[in-house]
């Protein structure tokens, strides 16, 4: 074989892109892992309770079992009205997880959806969320992420805000620790000099409660247009998540802030108008590799009142929720309880039907069978990451995965991290 390029070309190259590489290993680690819910829901700070996300759940359920049950509504709100998987499963998935983690995602809400009281009032209301959520945790009743959005750090807000996720973060150290889930929202974020304060403030958090440095993440809430474009032309989301230094989690589109802020009448403010659709595309691209998770945002469209408009609004709201999921987007928001029944219908029917294709041709890949089709790695982490995500929320189940691929689940893990398995290399 002939060489005519010596080692010395090889080391300048080298020389060359080390600060190139090591830039891209630090800003662009990819997926860590980590699990990322389907959902999340808001309740306004002075309304939580330990046993809310059960009654959500039994709200949900009993909202489907008015309209004829879960397999009803499944027909109703399936793709071209009919589900692309079997019902009576679909139903009885939805109704496992209704009962038994209704909500993956809660959030204590101290900002919009609590509004402007004055500070004694607020003070008493996060130290009684704060008890209540002590003691759901203790019961291991509480859901799997749970934390609090506090009021952005606009001079008009910032000391409310501070002071609010200071006697949060505080008091559940002081009650017991922090859980494992933890999640806390900065929103109406305009520049990254708010984001660079808040990983100052989770610091000073951190050192004054003894935690270790690094366990105070956060998401960013994307809702103003200065989030999305700069005056120098840039787009500052992308910054938001390099400014964190490794503390940003997240991205979450917020509808209707983002919408009105751009002079868009409210009757047209929605998930899927362009405007959203060209915000959700940069937050998109700006959290590509980093393993910073994004979400989409909301509808105020509610199932309530008669049944026409009950099937309306859980029609319109399982189209969005299969919308994002198809554009990628893993996550999104639920303001009632009856939203839970086509956020779970949708996301299983999305996850179910998408996996006897993608457990077919990742069954080939790995096994090397003979195929007309021929994937690359790239694609066959595709593959594995929409089995590996639809077994997480419970759309589908351990043994059926393994079953379909001739594979343990682990191994389907690591592919859809790019993690090397033995069957892969």
């Amino acid at each position: 074989m002939t060489r005519r390029l010596d080692d010395v070309v090889l080391a300048d190259v080298d020389r060359r892109l080390a600060a190139a590489d090591a830039h891209l290993a630090a800003h662009y680690p990819g997926d860590d892992g980590r699990r990322q819910p389907v959902h999340t829901v808001y309740i306004p700070g002075n309304r939580y309770s330990a046993t809310m996300p059960a009654e959500w759940g039994s709200t949900a359920l009993t909202a489907a079992n008015d309209a004829g049950g879960l397999d009803a509504v499944a027909a109703l709100v399936g793709p071209n009205n009919e589900t692309d998987c079997e019902p009576e499963t679909l139903a009885t998935l939805v109704e496992h997880k209704l009962t038994t983690e209704p909500i993956e995602d809660l959030r204590i809400d101290f900002e919009d959806g609590y509004g402007t009281v004055d500070d004694a009032t607020e003070d008493a209301d996060v130290a009684q969320a704060i008890a209540t959520l002590r003691s759901a945790l203790d019961a291991g009743t509480s859901t799997p992420f749970v934390g609090t959005r506090f009021k952005c750090l606009e001079a008009a807000t910032r000391a409310r805000g501070l002071r609010t996720l200071d006697m949060f973060v505080s008091g559940l150290v002081a009650s017991g620790g922090l859980p494992e889930g933890l999640t806390l929202t900065l929103p109406k974020v305009t520049s990254v000099d708010q984001v660079e304060a808040m990983v100052a403030v989770a610091s000073a958090l951190e050192d004054a409660n003894g935690l270790s440095a690094g366990r105070i993440r956060f998401e960013v809430q994307v809702e103003t247009p200065q989030a999305i474009l700069g005056a120098d032309g840039r787009a500052p989301v992308a910054q938001f998540i390099h400014a964190g230094q490794g503390r940003v989690s997240s991205l979450h589109y917020g509808t209707y802030d983002y919408s009105a802020s751009l002079g868009i009448a409210a009757a047209y403010q929605s998930m899927e108008h362009p405007a959203a659709d060209h915000a959700k595309n940069v937050m998109q691209l700006a959290v590509a590799g980093t393993g910073v998770h994004m979400s989409d945002g909301s509808t105020n469209i509610v199932p309530a009142g008669d049944p026409d408009d009950v099937a309306a609004a859980w029609t319109l709201h399982a189209r969005l929720v299969r919308r994002h999921l198809e554009r990628g987007i893993y996550q999104g928001w639920d303001m009632h309880p009856a939203q839970l029944v086509t956020r779970y219908l949708a996301t299983y029917a999305f996850y179910r039907g998408a996996f006897s294709p993608a457990a077919a041709r990742l069954r080939t890949y790995v096994h090397q069978l003979d195929s007309t089709v021929m994937d690359e790695p790239a694609t066959a982490r595709a593959l594995a990451g929409v089995i590996h995500r639809g077994s997480v929320c419970g759309a589908l189940t351990v043994d059926e995965i393994e079953t379909a691929l001739d594979l343990p689940l682990s191994t389907v893990r690591d592919i859809a991290l790019g993690r090397p398995t033995r069957s892969t290399q």
